[in-house]
């Protein structure tokens, strides 16, 4: 169903192709030496390799156990794909990316995952064996949607703490990884459990930064009569608002994802209704937006660093000529008085707060950091300010052409909101 929805969305793929092409060298010329500069791998921003640009769009799947979340999978690529399990008890307990093959249908353990070509998930070394053990592959022939598209299953969320306690590796950290590269976030429920765990609570929180990617399955929901559902749905709605804190209201299909036919006849209808809206307009629009999805973060990415860069210099000046313990006992001070320096290089320079660190985080950062070795604005390594210059052009002229240069996407003339705007 989705394959056939995305044959003409796909038609412009050669534009995207060239674009993100484009949109790779902007990177590793004018945007990769600055971040170097600023370390800011070390606020948690991975440098970006050429898969990150090439690769296909992301669907990240995330639910509690017997969800049916595997059921959903092979529902959308039509197929059993390699590796899977399926049943009433807890069965997925990887994280598995799903992704296309030319030849032949196989598992590939995560270690050979992270340094196999064109696969955008050589970044999930850094999380260790104790993951990767935990991580594997299935290379499916056969399936059109996964010409465009790689899925991620994750494990199911189980109740409890013996789950979170058996752990080897950061759990939330790597759900973070994942949601920041995935063009999509399918949370799934089963209309019979709609209990959100303490787990799952601390699931959904790690996507706080990327609820516009979010959107909500309350699968097997014929299994319900119709007034049902609706107590059913008003129930998920309310625990969703405890946990999503958004003003938006949180999108949530309503369907069951088999490949089996619905059960009840009094909600068919609906139900075929939203299974069709959720893969044929949300799902199928992915290949096409994914280009986007990057353009957007990449900009995101930008006006972070372009943050770093302004906070660094005016940190520099701050700690002027000091040496020794004069040095660590103004060190300290700048510390405790971070939200006051975050006001005012914000209001200095005119910048959003959101574009901001975390201020715990940028603490341990500067703790751990020689503040006298910061890059100045104007000094030799910022090529006296032409690399702060590179940012801003980058964002207002480079990002809004190539984007203009996307089928369907359309920018304004300078002083208009453009695509770009709404996008940010």
């Amino acid at each position: 169903m989705l394959s056939e929805q995305t044959e003409s969305v796909n038609k412009a793929g050669d534009a995207s192709r060239e674009v993100m092409n484009d949109l790779q060298d902007l990177y590793m010329n004018k945007i990769l030496p600055v971040e170097q500069l600023c370390q800011f791998k070390r606020m948690g921003g991975q440098m970006l390799d050429r898969a990150s640009f090439n690769a296909p769009p992301i669907l990240m799947m995330i639910g509690p156990y017997s969800s049916g979340k595997t059921s959903f999978i092979e529902h959308l690529i039509g197929k059993e794909f390699p590796g899977e399990r399926i049943g009433p008890e807890p069965t997925t307990d990887k994280f598995v990316a799903i992704y296309k093959s030319d030849d032949e249908e196989r598992v590939i353990p995560g270690n050979a995952l992270t340094v196999t070509p064109n696969t955008p998930f050589s970044g999930l070394e850094k999380f260790g064996n104790g993951f990767l053990t935990r991580f594997e592959g299935s290379q499916v022939v056969g399936s059109k949607i996964l010409e465009d598209l790689i899925i991620v299953d994750t494990p199911g969320i189980l109740s409890g703490e013996k789950q979170r306690l058996g752990r080897s590796y950061d759990y939330q950290a790597v759900m973070e990884w994942f949601a920041e590269r995935a063009d999509m976030i399918i949370l799934q429920f089963d209309v019979q459990k709609l209990d959100i765990s303490d787990e799952m609570d601390t699931a959904i929180k790690s996507l706080s930064k990327h609820y516009d990617k979010v959107r909500v399955v309350l699968n097997k929901a014929d299994s319900v009569s119709h007034q049902q559902l609706i107590k059913v749905y008003g129930a998920l709605m309310w625990s969703l608002g405890r946990v999503i804190i958004t003003p938006e209201v949180t999108k949530v299909y309503i369907g069951s994802f088999w490949n089996e036919p619905l059960k009840n006849e009094d909600t068919k209808a609906l139900m075929e209704k939203e299974m069709r809206d959720l893969v044929e307009v949300d799902l199928a629009s992915l290949p096409r937006m994914g280009a986007v999805r990057k353009i957007n973060d990449l900009v995101k990415r930008i006006r972070q660093v372009r943050v770093l860069v302004l906070l660094l210099d005016h940190l520099r000046h701050k700690m002027g000529g000091k040496f020794g313990f004069q040095k660590e006992k103004k060190k300290k001070a700048v510390v405790e008085n971070l939200p006051a320096i975050f006001r005012e290089v914000m209001k200095r320079h005119d910048l959003s707060p959101g574009d901001f660190p975390e201020i715990e985080q940028f603490k341990s950062f500067l703790q751990q950091s020689d503040m006298s070795t910061f890059p100045r604005l104007e000094g030799k390594k910022m090529n006296k300010g032409e690399r702060l210059e590179d940012l801003r052009i980058a964002l207002k002229v480079a990002m809004p052409d190539l984007l203009n240069r996307l089928p369907g996407i359309t920018t304004t003339k300078v002083g208009q909101r453009t695509d770009l705007d709404m996008m940010c």
